[in-house]
């Protein structure tokens, strides 16, 4: 939920209406088809959220990357922040700043799943369609907003500890569009779930979320899940105390996790989100750790700094020091039908509405 004082979101309540009554009117425009849609020949999985801020679309689009393999699958960003324009496939030259910081990501966890970026999703499907005819699915990261495509299934996300429901539209809160918008959804996942989350709290949360979405859209609940740290410096194994880098959305349940399994986090250099990573902020961090005197410390980032560290002009910098990044990936609480069993029968075609 936006943490907005009260009488702040109050005064800026007529705005909220004003800018979600113009997102109705272009989600009109689309639905009526006043504005020109494109829909692919193949499945098109949107994964995206209501809100602005990081939902964990990351792991949710590697997830399904590897749930669908060994079918052909590419995933088609915006590419957010990068320093490019246009179509961009992901080559061995591509970068986090030509496509940007996810995407680069997916190109270095995801074996055999093409990686592209485009403004324009229509423009980029129908590129990729011509590079690689053979494609089965696509994943479009990010795109719930973007009405030029029709996708076969809509997958919303929404984060267990800012749940859409309870937010307002921008600026009084963080939504990109009236909570109406979930009617799209073909599929809730509710993110960062803690561990301990019974089934009355799960139905209590379904039933809140069922007001907005169509009957019977099912919801999932799903837990992040931490792997062991890799070390991509010198170094084989996490220390005790930790220098802490993230340039994330919310880093506090990155926090938590290192606390818990027994790390005591020293400095925690926490970044603005897509944060470009720059020899000074390396030097900043490295300065920090040598000035701690201690050989067992480590240095701990997530996997989506880690990529902007490992660039060729900046690895040299930090490559001698004990540098570590932790995966994360997504555990779905029981339910059925399972979450898998449900997007299976997109790309089968038995849950495509369309």
């Amino acid at each position: 939920m936006t943490t907005l004082m009260p009488v702040l979101r109050y005064a800026l309540f007529p705005f909220s209406l004003l800018y979600g009554g113009i997102m109705r009117l272009r989600n009109w425009l689309y639905d009526h088809q006043v504005y020109h849609v494109y829909q692919a020949p193949i499945p098109v999985i949107c994964v995206g959220n209501l809100n602005v801020g990081g939902t964990g679309k990351t792991p949710q689009v590697e997830y399904l990357a590897r749930l669908l393999q060994p079918r052909k699958i590419a995933i088609l960003s915006r590419g957010y922040k990068r320093t490019t324009k246009g179509f961009v496939l992901a080559d061995a030259r591509a970068t986090p700043a030509s496509i940007g910081d996810e995407p680069y990501q997916y190109t270095q966890s995801l074996s055999g799943v093409r990686v592209a970026v485009c403004e324009k999703r229509a423009e980029g499907i129908q590129r990729l369609l011509q590079l690689f005819p053979d494609l089965e699915v696509i994943l479009l990261d990010d795109a719930f907003q973007h009405r030029a495509v029709k996708a076969s299934a809509y997958l919303l996300l929404t984060d267990f500890n800012q749940l859409f429901t309870q937010d307002y539209v921008l600026p009084a809160g963080r939504l990109r569009e009236f909570r109406s918008g979930a009617r799209r959804a073909d599929a809730v996942v509710v993110t960062k779930c803690p561990d301990q989350l019974d089934q009355a709290q799960q139905e209590n949360i379904s039933s809140q979320i069922q007001k907005y979405t169509n009957p019977y859209t099912p919801v999932f609940f799903s837990k992040i899940v931490y792997a062991p740290a890799v070390p991509v410096g010198q170094g084989k194994t996490l220390g005790k105390e930790l220098v802490l880098v993230t340039g994330i959305a919310n880093a506090q349940p990155l926090v938590r996790h290192l606390r818990d399994a027994g790390h005591a986090v020293v400095r925690h250099f926490d970044w603005e989100d897509h944060s470009a990573v720059t020899e000074e902020r390396i030097q900043e961090v490295l300065a920090f750790y040598n000035a701690m005197h201690n050989s067992n410390a480590c240095i701990v980032m997530t996997q989506k700094d880690a990529v902007k560290w490992q660039d060729s002009t900046l690895a040299p910098l930090w490559q001698e020091y004990p540098v570590f990044y932790l995966p994360i990936a997504n555990a779905f609480a029981p339910q059925q039908p399972t979450f898998d069993q449900t997007v299976t029968a997109w790309v089968q075609g038995s849950g495509n509405r369309y």
